[in-house]
């Protein structure tokens, strides 16, 4: 019996510092139908850990600000739009803190898993946001600790002639993939502050070799640092596969949820809109007929909150029609989604979903609906 093959799914995490919007909400369901669809033929495990990236600047930067600004504050009823008007109020800051403002935070996220009291609140919202639209929980609010220490990375690269440690001489920490003819790229800053993808690699060092392959979902302005984590973490035993995924525009504008103007576009607002007219299961299968195969992987459509309500109305009718069709087994569920995976071992989303929509589908089984989309 063929070895069932191993896959590692990474999605680019949010910053628990805001509301899903539009765009987020886009990746995490692109995310969840991979999953789910790609754990009937593979093993797959769903890495989504906060604790990695409460390391960067970005987050602990916002922690001291709130701390400075807002005092001893109780975030317990705060809203996702209450905390995420302070994130940009913070992020519209010329001035941020250094490393000696911030060092009292990396050393309680590293020593205990410790999470500011707003972002906690941020991560409670997102889990009951989660539950309601049938999203997997890869931990949100779990203690997940990358496997390697910061300077236990950076030993690593330089070891396998992969980083420029230039720290003892005042200057940085590069990725160096110069040799494949890519460019330097700094993950350490000369005072010790680690960037996104310095996070990334304190876990994927360890994971990628484990799996036979790699997948990657992440915004495509994104796209060069992740070429660079293809090349490093690429083998003869592990593939990576990258899935740049476009933003959803509002207005016909892609803007930074840091900017602010995601006020008539958060979760509870989308959720409004179509609550009154349709039920749960509706509501789960519409949103990702919406945002994974009306939307598509790029970006030239503008969200429309009509659109998102059309598609809830077809996904009643496709459950609906699920209801009246025969039952696939699980041999025929698996035979149906190995169609979308190509040449890789994942299941393509927009395939998949996309072809619930198709004139030519004669059945639409009610297992995979149940199984993959609800």
């Amino acid at each position: 019996m063929a070895a069932v093959p191993k896959v590692l799914l990474a999605p680019i995490t949010v910053t628990p510092s805001k509301p899903l919007t539009p765009s987020h909400l886009k990746g995490l369901f692109w995310a969840d139908v991979l999953h789910r669809a790609t754990g009937h033929l593979a093993e797959v495990t769903y890495r989504y850990s906060h604790t990695t990236y409460h390391r960067t600047e970005q987050v602990l930067g916002f922690w001291e600000f709130l701390d400075r600004t807002e005092g001893d504050t109780d975030y317990r009823g705060a809203t996702e739009t209450e905390i995420g008007e302070l994130y940009v109020r913070y992020r519209a800051q010329e001035d941020r803190p250094g490393a000696a403002a911030l060092r009292p935070y990396a050393e309680a996220v590293e020593e205990s898993g410790w999470v500011h009291p707003a972002s906690e609140r941020v991560l409670r919202l997102w889990s009951g946001h989660y539950e309601r639209l049938g999203l997997h929980d890869p931990g949100l609010r779990e203690h997940q600790p990358p496997g390697l220490g910061l300077e236990e990375m950076i030993d690593r690269l330089v070891a396998a002639g992969c980083g420029l440690d230039q720290r003892r001489w005042g200057g940085s920490v590069h990725l160096d993939l110069t040799r494949w003819g890519l460019p330097l790229r700094q993950i350490v800053t000369p005072d010790g502050r680690p960037n996104y993808l310095a996070c990334a690699l304190r876990e994927l060092l360890v994971l990628a070799p484990r799996y036979d392959e790699v997948v990657f979902l992440y915004d495509r302005e994104l796209a060069p640092d992740y070429r660079l984590l293809e090349r490093l973490l690429g083998s003869a035993d592990t593939v990576v596969r990258c899935v740049p995924i476009g933003r959803v525009p509002i207005d016909g504008r892609i803007v930074s949820a840091r900017h602010g103007g995601w006020q008539d576009h958060t979760v509870d607002r989308l959720l409004a809109a179509v609550d009154d007219e349709h039920d749960v299961p509706a509501i789960r299968l519409g949103l990702r007929l919406y945002f994974i195969a009306m939307l598509g992987p790029g970006d030239q459509q503008s969200f429309r909150h009509d659109l998102l309500a059309k598609s809830c109305a077809r996904a009643e009718r496709l459950l609906d029609r699920a209801a009246r069709d025969p039952k696939a087994d699980s041999a025929e569920l698996r035979a149906d989604l190995s169609r979308y995976q190509h040449s890789h071992r994942y299941v393509d989303p927009y395939r998949l979903t996309s072809s619930l929509l198709a004139r030519s589908r004669r059945t639409i089984d009610a297992g995979l609906l149940s199984e993959v989309f609800l």
